[in-house]
C-alpha cells in the first residue's frame, strides 16, 4: 500500500509585541515642564529674589521649546500667532526704555515678557494636539482640588486667614500675603471641569462627565469661602459665557443646577452664608459706609488714572506705580492692608499696585502699552470664540478644548478688572493665555477642527 505524503504543518507566526506609536508617552515629555508650572505654585515656599519653583519650571519650558525649534528644526509659530503673541512686547519695551530709571524697570520687563509673551508662546509650541491640551487643563483641575480641600479645612478648623476678626478665610497654601492665590486656581479648575462636563470628549470614559460635574460643583465651596469678590464676578461671567456657547437648553439646565447648589450650600447648610452676603453687598457700598478694601481700591484706581494723564503716551514706566502712588493718591488711601492668620503673624502689607491690570498697564505703559496688550488679548478671545462656534456647528471632536479656552480667557479678562499680576500664581496667567492662544491660533489640524 502506497504511503501517503502529508505536507508539513505551517509554523505559527511569531507573536510580535506592538511598539508604542510616535504619539505615545515618548512624544508627551515636552509637556512635563508645563505640568510642573501648573502644579508647583501649590508649594508653600519660594526661593530667593521672589522667583518661585513655578517660575523656574516655566523657564525650563521656554528652554525646551527653544531647543526643539533649534535642533529638531520644527516650524515655529505662524505669522498671525507670532504677531498676536509678540505684540505686547512692543509696549513693554517702550515702557522700559522711556522709564525714568531703565535699570529699575528691567525686572518688570523680564516679568512681563515671561508671563505675557514667552510662556504663552511656549504653550502654543509644546502642545501637539487636543490630547496635550486636555492634559494641561487636567493639571489645573488637580491643583484646584488640592487647594480647595486645604481651603475648606482652613474654614472648618479656623486656621485660615483673618477675616472679620475670625481666621476662617480659605487661602490654601498661599497664605494671607497672597489672598487671591487659592481663589484663582480654584476658579481655573472649576471652569475647566465645568467645560469637560458640558462637552465631554468623545473618546473619554463614561465616568468622566459625572466626575467632572461633581468636581465643578464641589469647587464652588472653596471658591465661596475665599471671600474674593472679584473672583466671584469673573467666575460667574465666564460660566455664563461658556453656557451660552453650549446651547440654550443645556444652558438653562446647568443654570438651574448651579442655582440649586448655591441654595443648598449657603442656605441649607449655612456655609459662610452671613459672611458671603456681607462680602457681596460691600461691592456697592462705596458712598455709604464702604468697606475699607473697596475704598482703597477705588483710591488706587484714581491714582493710576492721574498717572496716565500725566504721561498719556508711554506712562510712568515699568514698576513705576509704587514710586508715583503717593503723589497722585488721595488722602483717604490707607498705608496698607492688614494680613494675619494661616500660620502667619499680623503684618501690614503695602499697597503697591492698583489691583486692576488694565489701569496698571495704562499708568505704567501708557496708551502704547495698553493698546498692544489689550489688542493681543482681544484677538485671542475673539479667535477662540470664532473657532469654538465653528467647531460646534460642524460637530468636531475638540469642542471641549475650545470651551475650556474660551472660559479661561473670559475669566482672565474679567478678573483683571479687579486684580493684577503678583504672587506665585502669576505664571499661571501665562499658561491660561497660552491655552487660549493655542485654540485660537493653532493650525486647524492640530486643534482638531480641520
Amino acid at each position: 500500500m502506497a504511503a501517503t505524503l502529508t505536507a508539513p504543518a505551517p509554523e505559527a507566526p511569531a507573536r510580535t509585541v506592538p511598539r508604542p506609536s510616535s504619539g505615545g508617552w515618548r512624544s508627551r515629555w515636552p509637556l512635563l515642564p508645563l505640568i510642573a508650572t501648573v502644579l508647583l505654585p501649590a508649594l508653600p515656599y519660594a526661593v530667593g529674589g521672589g522667583v518661585g519653583p513655578a517660575d523656574i519650571a516655566s523657564g525650563i519650558a521656554v528652554l525646551v521649546c527653544a531647543g526643539r525649534l533649534l535642533y529638531l528644526r520644527q516650524r515655529p509659530l505662524s505669522g498671525a500667532a507670532a504677531l498676536v503673541l509678540g505684540l505686547p512686547a512692543v509696549g513693554f519695551a517702550v515702557a522700559a526704555v522711556t522709564a525714568a530709571d531703565p535699570g529699575a524697570a528691567l525686572p518688570g520687563l523680564v516679568r512681563y515678557l515671561q508671563v505675557f509673551v514667552l510662556v504663552p508662546a511656549a504653550v502654543c509650541l509644546l502642545l501637539k494636539d487636543a490630547h496635550g491640551f486636555r492634559i494641561v487643563a487636567g493639571a489645573l483641575v488637580v491643583l484646584a482640588l488640592v487647594q480647595g480641600v486645604v481651603g475648606v479645612d482652613q474654614y472648618v478648623t479656623g486656621t485660615g486667614a483673618s477675616y472679620m476678626g475670625e481666621e476662617v478665610r480659605a487661602v490654601g497654601t498661599f497664605g494671607p500675603s497672597d489672598i487671591m492665590g487659592m481663589a484663582t486656581v480654584v476658579a481655573y479648575g472649576l471652569l475647566a471641569a465645568a467645560a469637560f462636563a458640558l462637552r465631554t470628549p468623545r473618546t473619554a470614559p463614561a465616568w468622566l462627565r459625572p466626575a467632572a460635574a461633581v468636581v465643578a460643583v464641589g469647587l464652588i465651596v472653596p471658591l465661596a469661602l475665599s471671600f474674593s469678590r472679584g473672583v466671584w464676578i469673573a467666575t460667574a461671567a465666564a460660566l455664563l459665557v461658556a453656557l451660552c456657547l453650549t446651547g440654550r437648553r443645556q444652558a438653562l439646565a446647568s443654570l438651574a443646577v448651579l442655582g440649586a447648589t448655591g441654595v443648598v450650600l449657603v442656605g441649607g447648610f449655612g456655609i459662610g452664608s452671613e459672611m458671603i452676603s456681607e462680602r457681596a453687598a460691600s461691592v456697592t457700598q462705596v458712598t455709604r459706609a464702604p468697606d475699607r478694601s473697596v475704598s482703597d481700591r477705588y483710591a488706587m484706581w484714581s491714582a493710576a488714572g492721574s498717572m496716565w494723564r500725566e504721561q498719556p503716551v508711554t506712562g510712568v514706566g515699568l514698576k513705576g506705580f509704587p514710586a508715583h502712588r503717593d503723589a497722585h493718591a488721595s488722602v483717604g488711601l490707607s498705608s496698607g492692608s492688614d494680613t494675619a492668620g494661616a500660620g502667619q503673624e499680623f503684618r501690614r502689607q503695602a499697597l503697591l499696585s492698583p489691583h486692576n491690570m488694565y489701569l496698571l498697564i495704562l499708568s505704567e505703559q501708557g496708551l502704547i502699552g495698553l493698546t498692544a496688550v489689550v489688542g493681543s488679548w482681544a484677538a485671542i478671545l475673539t479667535g477662540a470664540v470664532r473657532r469654538l462656534v465653528r467647531a460646534r456647528s460642524r460637530g468636531h471632536a475638540a469642542v471641549d478644548c475650545g470651551l475650556v479656552a474660551v472660559a479661561l480667557m473670559a475669566w482672565q479678562s474679567v478678573n483683571f478688572l479687579y486684580s493684577d499680576i503678583g504672587g506665585p500664581t502669576t505664571v499661571l496667567s501665562g499658561i491660561v493665555l497660552g491655552l487660549a492662544a493655542w485654540w485660537a491660533l493653532a493650525e486647524p489640524e492640530k486643534a482638531g477642527t480641520a
